[in-house]
């Protein structure tokens, strides 16, 4: 009802709520394949989420040349004004020395601002914000050149190597080989992370940037207090030691102890990210299992229908079903429910119920409500044919699993939001989650049942429309004809106003003409 809400408040035409029509969590996807397997560089943190949900093992395997790169330990400011001065004066060292830089940041936001501080500064740079794909990874691959400086997200151009002194396209070999050696000399690519993420794996990815494939490289990480991961996870031990030793504002805190403690936060943020995947995967799990039965039914009405009666049996079974219910019925509520299913005139209707009333068990009435049906379904097949009465059998079924499916999917949806208030009520609400689930499918199950056996008798077959027959004809063919000569005869046009039935009549009585002179149409 959001949308509607802002569409309402803005004056604009209020759309219907969009429909959900399907639905699956990303684990159910990947798990629906036979044999899984990946490839990245940065899966040794999430080793255990790989083992819990996929049943995957990590392996590292070994660099193809040594990693010579160096991983200086975090630089961390008491405030984000002292930091962002900081990584300015860090890039402007590199800068004015030709070593190329990497500034990684976490959001276009922080990309600008870094990119005002070096236009005052003066220094010439590249800002990505992975908007334009192919025209920034194009532009990353350059970030290698000498004195190149570019700004980018963590999103912008990964996966593109970045080669020391730049590509080789469209450049002299000799001239290449130069640059390359100069880039090298002065330490390669240095990578500046602006602020640590909360996933060591996209720490991990910025700083793969530099030092690829033997390359030399170097990469270090400024944090303030300020920092969103710092402010939240475990920002307030570094702060009580910045206070305790009187550390002035502008003098930062570089130590291994420090870094340490930033990692920690980064592992109890992640482990907080991993336990609410786990519990979407947990939740998904549920639906799973009766998505699996759902298109299961769906495929087998595809490809059963047309290849033996296999429908036919299945209707059969699903009106035995209805039957067995009515049946159980108090007997003047039999009838009635029955031709819900069975639409009989009203004497058979009369006859019926006498029949059900003389009758006094329930088995007897289930036999005589059975043999109708079946007498009537065959007499449907044999009215619609064979081949029209399965695609309608076909059309029905896949129709209310489909429509009611999806209303399934809107209350599922519902449930899924409130279901975590249980827990103020002391129990689990994965638990309650599955008992309402399971009691909602069942009903669904009737649901869809339900609509077969009432809509296998009623729905009407549309006959296919005339195919309009032309008559093609030349010209000597309509000469001979006499159809050419022949003038064209315009209908005649009365200039007598037509009298409606429920006008006053024409001769002045003042009733109307269809209680008066109807159907005399006057003088």
């Amino acid at each position: 009802g959001l949308h509607q809400a802002v569409e309402a408040k803005e004056g604009v035409p209020i759309q219907q709520e969009s429909i959900t029509l399907a639905t699956i969590s990303f684990q159910n996807y990947f798990r629906m394949y036979e044999k899984l397997a990946g490839m990245t560089g940065t899966a040794a943190t999430e080793a255990e989420e790989f083992r819990q949900i996929y049943g995957l093992d990590v392996v590292v395997i070994p660099t193809n040349k040594p990693m010579i790169r160096v991983d200086y330990p975090d630089v961390v400011y008491k405030n984000m004004r002292v930091k962002y001065a900081a990584v300015v004066k860090e890039i402007e060292e590199c800068y004015k020395k030709g070593q190329p830089v990497l500034v990684g940041t976490t959001s276009i936001e922080k990309n600008e601002i870094i990119s005002k501080f070096l236009v005052r500064k003066g220094i010439p740079h590249q800002v990505l914000n992975a908007k334009h794909h192919e025209k920034e990874a194009k532009i990353i691959a350059q970030a290698g050149r000498f004195k190149a400086v570019t700004v980018a997200t963590n999103m912008a151009g990964r996966g593109v190597d970045i080669i020391l002194g730049g590509t080789k396209e469209g450049r002299e070999e000799k001239e290449w080989q130069e640059e390359h050696k100069k880039v090298v000399k002065l330490g390669g690519l240095h990578v500046v992370g602006t602020e640590r993420h909360e996933s060591r794996r996209i720490d991990n990815q910025l700083r793969g940037r530099a030092g690829r494939q033997g390359d030399p490289g170097s990469s270090r990480f400024f944090v303030s207090l300020e920092d969103d991961l710092m402010r939240i996870f475990g920002g307030e031990q570094i702060s009580r030691l910045m206070e305790t030793l009187k550390i002035p504002e502008d003098q930062p805190i570089e130590h291994r102890m420090v870094s340490k403690a930033i990692e920690q936060a980064q592992i109890r943020v992640e482990g907080f990210n991993f336990d609410l995947r786990k519990r979407v995967v947990e939740y998904d799990d549920v639906m799973n299992k009766q998505r699996e039965i759902i298109y299961g039914k769906r495929k087998q009405i595809l490809e059963k229908a047309e290849s033996d009666d296999w429908l036919e049996k299945e209707i059969l079974e699903i009106l035995g079903k209805e039957i067995e219910f009515i049946a159980n019925l108090p007997t003047e509520e039999v009838v009635p429910k029955f031709l819900e299913v069975l639409p009989l005139d009203e004497s058979s209707a009369e006859r019926l119920k006498s029949q059900v009333s003389s009758l006094t068990t329930t088995q007897e009435i289930t036999d005589l409500l059975n043999k109708l049906v079946r007498e009537a379904f065959s007499l449907r097949k044999k009215q619609l044919g064979e081949e029209v009465f399965r695609q309608l059998g076909k059309f029905i079924y896949l129709q209310a699993i489909d429509r009611l499916w999806i209303d399934h999917l809107y209350a599922m949806d519902s449930l899924r939001e409130g279901i975590g208030l249980r827990g103020y009520g002391q129990v689990d609400p994965l638990v309650e989650y599955k008992k309402e689930a399971y009691a909602s499918f069942e009903k669904l199950i009737g649901a869809i049942e339900g609509e077969v056996a009432r809509r296998i008798f009623r729905v009407q077959v549309a006959a296919p429309p005339l195919a309009s027959r032309q008559i093609q004809t030349n010209i000597d063919t309509q000469d001979q004809m006499g159809l050419r000569s022949q003038p064209v005869i315009k209908p005649v046009i009365s200039g007598k106003k037509k009298i409606g039935r429920n006008d006053p009549c024409w001769c002045g009585s003042g009733k109307k003409w269809k209680k008066c002179h109807y159907p005399d149409p006057g003088p």
